[in-house]
């Protein structure tokens, strides 16, 4: 079942999709000049190149700083 989130975004995509380019480069230019849309769009590329990266823990990560530091 898809959620509401999901049709959502398929029917804004769609629309995208149909606008000629020069409309479309228009849309992502207003896009990229909203600071929080570019820090949130940083963030998923981050989290999507990182998915598959082993975890540790807060702890792990606390004591390899302090290491890093000495």
């Amino acid at each position: 079942m898809i959620t509401t989130a999901e049709a959502t975004a398929q029917v804004f995509w769609t629309a995208f999709r149909a606008m000629p380019k020069k409309e479309r480069e228009a849309v992502i230019e207003k896009l990229l000049n909203e600071r929080e849309f570019g820090e949130d769009l940083i963030d998923v590329v981050i989290l999507r190149q990182r998915k598959n990266d082993s975890s540790r823990s807060l702890d792990e990560y606390l004591a390899d700083r302090k290491k890093d530091k000495k």
